[in-house]
C-alpha cells in the first residue's frame, strides 16, 4: 500500500499484541508457504529435514530438548557443512521449566595467543583475511555441547551422537540448496590444507540427491562421545588441529585449545508492546535487534502498514542507528566496556529515534553517546514434553569457514577472526586471546514471565534485522508463526562495520519480491539505493508455545531446505 504523502506517527501503540490486521489481509496476498505445524508433546525445527527427524528420534528415546539439539547439530555438521560444524562456535538460550528461567551460553572461541596485532601490521594487512590460517579462532562448539549436556542432558553422549555417526557411515542424500552452496564453496578453498580431501570427491562437490558419507567425521564423533570434550581440546584431536594449522603457517596452538572454556551469561531483554524479547550480550550482535525494536516502538508500525514506504524507511533508518552503535561498541566484554544497559534502554532509543529524518535517507550515521554481509549459519530450535525450549545457533562463518581442515578429522575450521578490526584503539581491535565480534545470535521471547517463542534467523548481519522483523510481524501485523518467517524481508547493508570498513553513501536496501513496486519507487525518492533480491535474507526456524491449548506451533521458512515437525 503506497500513501500519497510520507506521514510519520511518532507515538506508542497501546493496543494489545496481535490485534493488528494480518499481513495477507493488508496486501491481499498470503505470505505463508504452508500451514504452521502443531503438536502436543514436542517440536523441532531445523534447516534440514533429516536433522529434524533425528531431533525427534532423540526426544522419543527420552532425551531432553538439549539432547535433541546436540544430536541435530551433529547431524548438520555432516549434512550442512556449508553452514556449521564442530570447527565453529555456538550460542544458545535454554528455557528451564524447573527453574522457570532463561539461561544463556556463549560458546565462542578466542584468538590465538601467539598471534599479535603487530603480525598483521608487518604483513601489510589492513583487514584480517577471509580465508586461510590467519582468521582461525578456537572452535567453541564441542565445549558448548558438553556445557549444555552437563547441565540439561538426560541421555549419554554416545546415544546422542549415534544418529549422526550412523548417517556419516551410511550416507545421506544432499538436499538442493545445500548442494548449491557446497558447489559454490569449493572453488575458493581448493588450495587450503585438506579441504578437497574432506569435502569433495575427486575435487567435485556433491550434487542434489547424491549420497554423501564422511567416515573421518564418524570417527571424530565416536572419539568425542567416548572421551568427552577433553578429547577435542586436550587429546589427540587437539594435537591434529594444532599440527595442521601450524604446518600451514598458522598460529592456533595446542595451548589455545587446552585453555578454552565456554561462558554462561545472563540474557538481556527489552519489552516490545508487552512481549519481552531476549538476546545474548556481546561479543554477539543480538542487542542490535533490541535497539531496532526500541526505536520502532515509537512508530505506529501497524498503522503504517506492512510493506509501506513509511514502514520500510523507518526500519532502515533505525537499523542504521543501531548498526552504527554495533560498530563502535560491540566487542568481547572481557576487553571492552560495553554499555549494554544504556544501549538497550528506552530513553536512549528515544534520543536516537529523534535523529531520523522522515523525508530523507541518511547517507552516514554516527554512533550514539550512551552513558559512557556475509555469513552462513544454521539455526535450530527444539521443545520437549517437559516444557524445555532451546534456541540454538552454530556456524563456521562464510559458509565452509577458513578452508583449513584438520587432517583426517572430517571437518573444517572457522574463520571468525575475520570480524576483528585491525584499527588500533577500537572496542573490536584484534588482540591475542580475545573473542571476535560475532554475528550469530539466538533469540527468545516471553510473555508475562512465561515462555512464548524460541526463534532465530541465519545470515550474518541479516540476523538482528530479521529478528526485529519477525517480532513486528507477529506483534504489530498479527501474522501467524509461519507467515512471520515467510513474509518478504527488507535488508540494509552498508555503514560502519565492526571490521573497520565504512560506507558513506547510505548503503543499499534489498527488498524481497512481495514488497510493492510503489514502495520501491517512493524509497528511491527518499534517497535510498534499492537493489532487488540481493543479499542473504536468512533462514528462519521457530517454535511457539500455546499454554492455553497445551500445544507447540512450529515453523520453518521456504528460503532453506528445512522442516518443522513434532509429535
Amino acid at each position: 500500500m503506497c500513501r500519497p504523502r510520507l506521514l510519520f506517527v511518532l507515538l506508542i501503540v497501546l493496543s494489545a499484541p496481535g490485534s493488528a490486521m494480518a499481513a495477507d489481509r493488508v496486501t491481499g496476498e498470503p505470505f505463508a508457504t504452508r500451514s504452521e505445524v502443531i503438536a502436543p508433546h514436542a517440536m523441532a525445527a531445523t534447516s534440514q529435514p533429516l536433522a529434524t527427524q533425528i531431533a525427534l528420534e532423540i526426544l522419543r528415546l527420552g532425551g531432553s530438548a538439549v539432547d535433541a539439539t546436540i544430536a541435530a547439530n551433529a547431524a548438520l555438521g555432516l549434512m550442512e557443512p556449508t553452514g556449521c560444524g564442530i570447527g565453529g562456535d555456538l550460542f544458545a538460550m535454554v528455557w528451564d521449566p524447573g527453574e522457570e528461567k532463561l539461561h544463556g551460553l556463549n560458546a565462542s572461541g578466542r584468538s590465538p595467543r601467539s598471534l599479535t596485532l603487530a603480525e598483521f601490521t608487518e604483513r601489510g594487512l589492513e583487514h584480517v583475511p577471509a580465508f586461510g590460517v590467519l582468521p582461525i579462532s578456537v572452535p567453541g562448539c564441542v565445549d558448548g555441547w558438553f556445557e549444555l549436556h552437563d547441565r540439561f542432558g538426560k541421555l549419554p553422549m554416545d546415544q546422542v551422537l549415534a544418529p549422526a555417526i550412523r548417517y556419516c557411515r551410511d550416507g545421506f542424500p544432499v538436499s538442493e540448496l545445500i548442494a548449491h552452496y557446497w558447489q559454490l564453496s569449493v572453488a575458493g578453498r581448493a588450495d587450503h590444507p585438506f579441504f578437497l580431501e574432506t569435502f569433495t570427491r575427486d575435487g567435485r562437490a556433491p550434487v542434489k540427491g547424491e549420497m554423501w558419507t564422511n567416515e573421518p567425521l564418524a570417527r571424530t564423533y565416536e572419539t568425542i562421545a567416548e572421551h568427552g570434550r577433553d578429547a577435542f581440546y586436550r587429546g589427540d584431536l587437539a594435537r591434529v588441529i594444532a599440527r595442521t594449522v601450524g604446518q600451514a603457517g598458522g598460529f592456533l596452538e595446542y595451548e589455545d585449545l587446552d585453555g578454552h572454556r565456554s561462558e554462561w551469561v545472563e540474557p538481556v531483554s527489552t519489552d516490545y508492546r508487552g512481549v519481552d524479547v531476549w538476546e545474548l550480550p556481546p561479543n554477539g550482535q543480538g542487542i542490535a535487534a533490541l535497539q531496532i525494536l526500541n526505536i520502532m516502538e515509537g512508530f505506529d508500525v501497524a498503522g503504517l502498514g506492512f510493506g509501506s514506504p513509511e514502514y520500510v524507511h523507518a526500519f532502515v533508518e533505525a537499523k542504521k542507528l543501531a548498526f552504527a552503535d554495533r560498530a563502535r561498541f560491540y566487542a568481547d566484554m572481557d576487553f571492552a566496556d560495553v554499555p549494554v544497559d544504556e544501549l538497550i534502554s528506552k530513553e536512549y532509543a528515544a534520543r536516537r529515534r529523534a535523529e531520523i529524518d522522515p523525508f530523507r535517507a541518511a547517507r552516514s550515521v554516527d554512533a550514539g553517546n550512551p552513558a559512557l554481509r556475509q555469513g552462513d549459519t544454521i539455526y535450530l530450535t527444539v521443545a520437549d514434553s517437559d516444557g524445555m525450549m532451546v534456541s540454538f545457533i552454530q556456524s563456521n562463518y562464510r559458509g565452509m569457514g577458513s578452508g583449513v581442515c584438520p587432517e583426517g578429522l572430517g571437518f573444517g575450521l572457522q574463520d571468525r577472526g575475520e570480524l576483528f578490526t585491525l584499527e588500533p584503539g577500537q572496542a573490536n581491535t584484534y588482540a591475542p586471546g580475545k573473542r571476535p565480534f560475532h554475528t550469530i545470535i539466538p533469540a527468545f521471547a516471553t510473555r508475562n514471565g512465561e515462555p512464548w517463542l524460541s526463534f532465530g534467523v541465519m545470515g550474518g548481519g541479516t540476523q538482528p534485522q530479521a529478528h526485529a522483523q519477525i517480532i513486528m510481524n507477529l506483534v504489530d501485523f498479527g501474522m501467524n508463526l509461519q507467515e512471520a518467517g515467510d513474509a518478504p524481508r527488507m535488508l540494509h547493508w552498508g555503514g560502519n562495520e565492526p571490521t573497520g570498513r565504512t560506507m558513506n553513501d547510505g548503503g543499499n536496501v534489498a527488498l524481497e519480491t512481495g514488497i510493492p513496486y510503489a514502495t520501491r519507487r517512493a524509497l528511491t525518492d527518499l534517497g535510498h539505493h534499492i537493489v532487488v533480491n540481493v543479499g542473504s535474507f536468512g533462514g528462519y526456524q521457530a517454535i511457539m508455545i500455546d499454554r492455553e491449548q497445551g500445544v507447540y506451533y512450529g515453523a520453518s521458512e521456504s528460503r532453506k531446505d528445512g522442516q518443522a515437525a513434532g509429535y
